[in-house]
């Protein structure tokens, strides 16, 4: 925030509130300050001298002072109850008293006699009380403001009123004028509305543009009011301390590590190191081990904390699910050990003294498995997207043509009548002077708002067409500005054709595209939709959810009209587009589920696609922005193709070097005797199952056999041969047969073995006759209950 920019204090008193009651009144209700009809003149009088006699009987020497003790600002909405409480007390209440107070509180406020806080104000309604003030404390600045509005091309009469309320709330809180008002008042005001206010316009920052457009904040003003707002990078000190850890000496050792980190990595990497050392590492061992104090860890503690961090916990330290990254917690505290004990060599009095053993192993941040099932994941993913993506690609063109016929529709339609959608549904148009287009759904009951339709259509659309075709990143697609496009000039031929300047972004290198002819037409058309028929693009700042920073203002191509002003499209709202088109494409999956598009995705599914054409990985790699060639593979998704060519590449060969005859066609007898061998397979218990070409080793054993298929349908014939096994072992053993005894035994286990394996498989295919529902009780019964309600109606 620039220097004077800051939230102004309100002062404790001013000559306005400290004027007597006869010079109040006096001033007040002459002019400006009149009203604009005799009979509302007279309201505010009496108005204002009930209020002046129910503040002259509260505690204070002014009439703020007064106004806070009465307890009004705390009542909101209701505050006239206060005063109408106290003229009953002394017999002087009338119907008409509430109408009175509430005139008589405009010139009070008007004449600044009392501030009320942000939380009175914003619980009135702001229409007449509001335009009072402007007219009486700085009407020049106000109209500078309207015109301000005017010359940025607006035209709705709701945002101009909403940003002049907001500016009035702040004069009549802070005093001054519309050029008194700084940054810090803005930012006040808006965490008041959020606070105080439930009607959904908190968000408007348009007041702030007019402000700033006026010159009030000066040359170093932010462009706009979020920059001030949203959360900006924080320090390493800050990033610890959130933490909370409670060992002096580690927290700042900690900030130094991180000091010295910083320049090495960027914010989102620095705050997850802060996150992993100060939190999940030390600030836990601080939960479990009061007092530590040294990074010499014993063995037990060291044990216990990788346990603790391989689980995901709640609040109450209960295990929830095991933690996905639990390798790189390891891996970061590794590295902080490591980095200590290389830096002790070089600053022996700085980091020596907290040189210590590794509590961490190298099994411990080996995530090879994990990698591994990443990419077969991932891979099954973009198998299972790529031949979908045609079928998306139609659709979100069809839906685009759709919804633009249905706005066009809409808008050429009168307020109250119908109009039918080119899906056939019949809608109702909504009367309004609103530039959006409403219309009413009979089906659903709904009001549907077609514009907003018609630009997330727009933007699903476009997106998909930008990553399909180019395989960028999502930041580098957003990123992407009216200065991207660069004219290039082949050295052969001479021919110019259109490049795309990607800005520079994990890697921190930028590249140049080539723009097709499909793309080229896809950006022209978000150019065309940008301007909106002006002669260039309006210049608007991204902000950085990951590293927390604000752009310049630059002609972004992703940009769109968000009521008054031009945003820059964050991240989120790509997301939501894609949903809405993917829900209401309707394309499922193997699994009949939605299928589900994120857009690391249509980058996957171009390496994939670009290296199944046949174009060479490191040219691939360079499109990508990929520093190896093995990041670009890894993004691929080819295995299965890749791996059968080159395995029948390997059996061709080897199929060369082996004698001719082990490949030869087989001769009609061979074939004839192959299929015979199948033929004697089947046996009384079942099938055969040994190998083709072999004996029976058994001598046709079959029940003690271990390669026979057992055939539930042959199962009586077992159980005979089962009884006639016990009957011959109870003869064997009385006639005193041992050796008969051992293998009559030896059969009789592998026949009830087999019968084991015949009931199971029965029982596998045993459907349960559940029969037909008998219905003649309840059927009766019911006939008998109608019959007594007859009776006794």
């Amino acid at each position: 925030m620039p220097p004077g920019q800051e939230e102004r204090e309100a002062p404790e008193t001013w000559w306005q509130t400290e004027e007597p009651r006869e010079q109040v009144l006096e001033r007040t209700l002459a002019l400006p300050f009149t009203a604009d009809s005799d009979a509302n003149q007279r309201s505010r009088q009496r108005g204002l001298v009930k209020l002046l006699d129910w503040l002259e009987d509260q505690p204070g020497r002014t009439w703020q002072e007064r106004w806070v003790a009465s307890g009004a600002e705390e009542a909101g909405r209701e505050w006239t109850r206060l005063p109408v409480q106290w003229l009953a007390e002394h017999q002087r209440a009338r119907k008409y008293d509430r109408a009175d107070l509430r005139c008589g509180v405009i010139p009070l406020l008007g004449g600044q006699v009392v501030r009320p806080a942000y939380r009175w104000l914003l619980r009135q309604r702001p229409s007449q009380l509001l335009a009072h003030i402007r007219s009486v404390t700085d009407p020049d600045g106000f109209v500078a403001l309207k015109d301000q509005y005017a010359a940025t091309g607006h035209a709705g009469a709701n945002d101009c009123n909403n940003a002049l309320n907001r500016v009035t709330w702040i004069v009549a809180s802070k005093g001054g004028s519309v050029h008194d008002v700084t940054i810090g008042d803005c930012v006040e005001l808006q965490h008041a509305i959020g606070e105080h206010q439930s009607n959904g316009y908190h968000g408007k920052h348009l007041f702030y543009a007019l402000l700033a457009g006026l010159g009030v904040f000066g040359p170093e003003a932010p462009a706009r009011l979020k920059t001030v707002m949203l959360p900006g990078q924080l320090t390493p000190a800050a990033l610890v301390d959130r933490q909370g850890i409670t060992c002096t000496a580690i927290r700042d050792l900690l900030v130094d590590y991180l000091t010295e980190r910083a320049v090495d990595v960027d914010y989102t990497t620095l705050e997850d190191m802060a996150r992993t050392l100060a939190g999940l590492f030390w600030r836990d061992l601080e939960k479990h081990q009061p007092g530590i104090d040294s990074l010499r860890l014993d063995a037990d503690a060291v044990t216990a904390w990788r346990e603790r961090v391989r689980m995901v916990r709640d609040r109450h330290g209960t295990p929830i699910r095991p933690r996905v990254n639990a390798h790189t917690v390891f891996s970061w505290v590794r590295t902080f050990y490591q980095d200590l004990a290389r830096w002790a060599a070089d600053e022996p009095t700085r980091w020596g003294p907290w040189v210590a053993p590794c509590p961490v192993r190298d099994s411990d941040t080996d995530h090879s498995k994990n990698r591994a099932r990443g990419k077969a994941a991932m891979d099954q993913r973009t198998r299972t997207l790529l031949p979908a993506l045609p079928a998306l690609v139609k659709a979100v063109e069809r839906q685009l043509k759709d919804v633009q016929t249905c706005l066009a529709t809409g808008r050429e339609t009168p307020a109250g009548a119908p109009f039918t959608t080119p899906a056939g549904e019949t809608l109702l148009r909504r009367a309004g002077m609103s530039s959006r287009v409403y219309a009413d759904d009979p089906a659903t009951g709904q009001r549907r708002d077609l514009t907003v339709e018609e630009e997330r259509a727009f933007w699903a659309w476009a997106i998909v067409e930008v990553l399909r075709h180019i395989g960028m990143r999502i930041k580098e697609a957003l990123e992407l500005t009216h200065h991207s496009f660069v004219a290039y000039q082949m050295p052969t031929t001479g021919e110019i054709v259109p490049m795309l300047q990607v800005a520079p972004s994990k890697l921190d290198q930028e590249r140049l595209l080539l723009v097709s002819p499909e793309l080229g037409e896809v950006l022209t058309a978000i150019i065309h939709r940008v301007r909106r028929g002006q002669q260039a693009m309006p210049l608007v700042s991204a902000y950085d959810s990951l590293e927390r920073l604000w752009s310049a203002p630059m002609p972004f191509l992703f940009q769109r009209r968000c009521g008054p002003e031009d945003r820059a499209i964050p991240r989120n709202y790509i997301y939501t587009c894609l949903n809405d088109a993917l829900a209401a494409s309707g394309l499922t999956g193997p699994g009949n589920e939605q299928l589900r598009y994120t857009p690391r995705d249509f980058r996957r599914i171009f390496v994939t696609d670009a290296l199944d054409s046949g174009l060479p990985p490191h040219v691939a790699a360079r499109i990508c922005g990929h520093r190896t060639v093995d990041t670009t593979l890894g993004y691929a998704a080819i295995y299965p193709e890749d791996v059968i060519n080159h395995h029948r590449s390997f059996i061709a060969r080897r199929r060369a070097l082996r004698p001719e005859e082990e490949y030869r066609e087989p001769t009609a007898q061979e074939w004839q005797d192959f299929l015979a061998h199948f033929e004697l397979r089947k046996v009384a218990l079942g099938v055969c199952a040994r190998d083709f070409g072999t004996p029976c080793v058994h001598e046709h054993a079959c029940i003690r056999c271990p390669v026979l298929r057992p055939d539930p349908e042959q199962m009586p014939r077992l159980e005979e041969i089962h009884a006639n096994l016990i009957d011959r072992l109870q003869e064997a053993k009385e006639q005193g047969w041992l050796g008969e005894v051992a293998a009559i035994e030896a059969s009789l286990a592998a026949a009830e073995q087999k019968l084991a394996a015949m009931r199971d498989l029965a029982a596998r295919h045993t459907t349960i006759h559940l029969g037909m529902p008998d219905l003649r009780g309840a059927v009766a019964r019911i006939d008998s209950e109608q019959r007594n309600e007859d009776a006794k109606g």
